[in-house]
């Protein structure tokens, strides 16, 4: 057996196995299951994880029951003990929030939006149809608070990550008889990669604001920040070439009948919201002691110094993405020589002060959920052969004016390496005749759930303005070591967008 391949109580201890009765527990499975090669070390990681942030689904499994056991009474034990020493107890009435497209949506998922729901600061709560198991609350979760409360885990790692679409008066020929030209123009205008940057950092009036100065975090990881600005993260983060039709004259767009040339990006807020992320859910888990099961939604009061400083580091965040995209919108023009005729952006992974229908004020927390406000526009994307959407908000109340932010997936990142070759893969971008640049197998269109269906999920939600196509894209090369944290650069690469 290969030294890398065992698994000692360091690695147990990084993925939050403590005790040592569990330390103890867990080693002797690792030692079992690897001895006999049954299984890799990064599956076994990943498992064992599970287990200790879901024992109920493991308590009859052959192998992991006892150690699920072990966990359940370990976590029963501090339960009590946290609540006695802070006195923050979960609600024990079963919550109710609607849940759209619940049979599409894994156990994990609805059982982390229950949790979320049960904190004493939670109000309302919504799931939308692209929902899958996240950090804390669930990728397509949406979560009212009340209002000077914030969650940094139900924000997201990648705060503000963001969708943004230039659409171009170039009819759609064009760009099948000059592929290699587009192609080009993402080679040389984008850069992909955990803790990637430019030499030569672009200047932006962004970095003339008085934020930049407000807090020792945010000072510290400022050239970081003007070193990355106009570059795209890994994962499902992409820039794209496609074609965008739209069926019918649209007032909302501005735009008549026709199919256009667009390019649409996906990326967040880099390094810098990743160390913001980072520094302040720790903050908030010292700070507000819950139960284990609910250990991840610590929460931040505004009415505090720490609640101010990530208040203002996110919404700096939110700035720097938006401007991110745009570096990449204007050299993508540059090199096309012409201006677009339309742009339209959103943000997810972030917090919102809003109300409710009630007039309640809240703070609302969409973490993988799109802004669906009445009249407000969005993109919701597909995967790398299938369409995503233009959309405009219905406002519905009842969704906490939301909708999804994308697919979704219907496999995780380990299981997708597992279960999809890159001759399946290879299969359906030619079938699909769509070219890619970079990528990897954990971002397979068959990793996502059918973006079809979960639109059908939504339709009280947005209305359909158009449908893109996408047909050159560009993402992340291959990393050896996908979603860890970068011993270099330190930015976190959970890829919860």
């Amino acid at each position: 057996m290969k030294r890398s391949e065992k698994i000692n109580n360091q690695d147990l201890k990084k993925i939050g196995f403590y005790e040592l009765d569990l330390i103890k527990a867990a080693g002797k499975i690792a030692k079992r299951l690897i001895n006999h090669k049954t299984t890799t070390k990064e599956d076994l990681m990943l498992t064992l994880q599970n287990v200790l942030e879901n024992p109920d689904n493991y308590i009859q499994n052959e192998i992991f029951g006892e150690l699920a056991q072990k966990v359940k009474v370990l976590q029963s034990k501090n339960d009590l003990r946290r609540q006695q020493e802070a006195g923050f107890a979960l609600k024990t009435e079963e919550p109710t929030y609607p849940i759209y497209g619940k049979e599409n949506i894994e156990a994990g998922a609805l059982k982390q939006m229950d949790i979320a729901m049960k904190l004493p600061i939670s109000i309302a709560g919504a799931l939308m149809p692209d929902a899958h198991h996240g950090y804390g609350l669930p990728i397509g979760g949406v979560l009212a608070t009340e209002a000077d409360k914030i969650i940094p885990f139900a924000v997201g790692v990648d705060i503000a990550c963001r969708m943004c679409m230039s659409i171009f008066a170039i009819e759609a020929n064009y760009l099948e008889k000059n592929a290699n030209k587009f192609k080009n123009y993402l080679l040389q205008n984008t850069l992909f990669g955990t803790g990637k940057g430019f030499e030569k950092p672009m200047a932006d009036d962004l970095f003339d604001k008085s934020e930049w100065k407000a807090t020792k975090v945010i000072r510290d990881l400022k050239t970081k920040a003007q070193q990355q600005i106009g570059t795209s993260g890994t994962g499902n983060h992409f820039v794209e070439w496609g074609f965008l039709e739209l069926s019918s004259d649209s007032s909302d767009l501005g735009l008549p009948q026709g199919t256009y040339i667009a390019l649409l990006s996906h990326s967040g807020s880099r390094g810098f919201g990743a160390n913001i992320a980072g520094h302040y859910s720790k903050l908030a888990m010292s700070k507000t002691k819950l139960p284990d099961v609910a250990k991840h939604l610590a929460w931040l009061d505004l009415n505090t110094e720490e609640g101010q400083e990530y208040w203002l580091g996110m919404n700096l965040a939110g700035d720097y993405a938006s401007a991110n995209h745009h570096h990449i919108h204007k050299k993508m023009a540059a090199s096309l020589g012409l201006n677009p005729i339309k742009m339209i952006e959103n943000h997810h992974n972030f917090a919102w002060k809003e109300k409710l229908q009630d007039g309640t004020e809240v703070m609302v927390h969409r973490k993988g959920a799109t802004p669906a406000n009445t009249g407000e526009l969005g993109i919701i994307p597909g995967s790398m052969t299938k369409p995503g959407f233009v959309v405009k908000g219905k406002g519905n109340f009842e969704a906490i004016n939301s909708a999804s932010h994308g697919a979704g997936r219907v496999m995780s990142r380990s299981q997708a390496f597992k279960n999809i070759t890159q001759a399946q893969m290879n299969r359906i971008l030619q079938d699909e005749g769509v070219m890619l640049i970079g990528g990897d197998l954990d971002e397979a269109p068959m990793a996502y759930k059918d973006i079809a269906k979960v639109m059908t999920f939504q339709q009280d939600l947005v209305e359909i303005l158009g449908k893109f196509t996408p047909k050159i894209v560009r993402m992340a090369d291959r990393e050896k070591m996908p979603h860890k944290k970068s011993k270099t650069s330190g930015e976190l690469n959970f890829n919860e967008s």
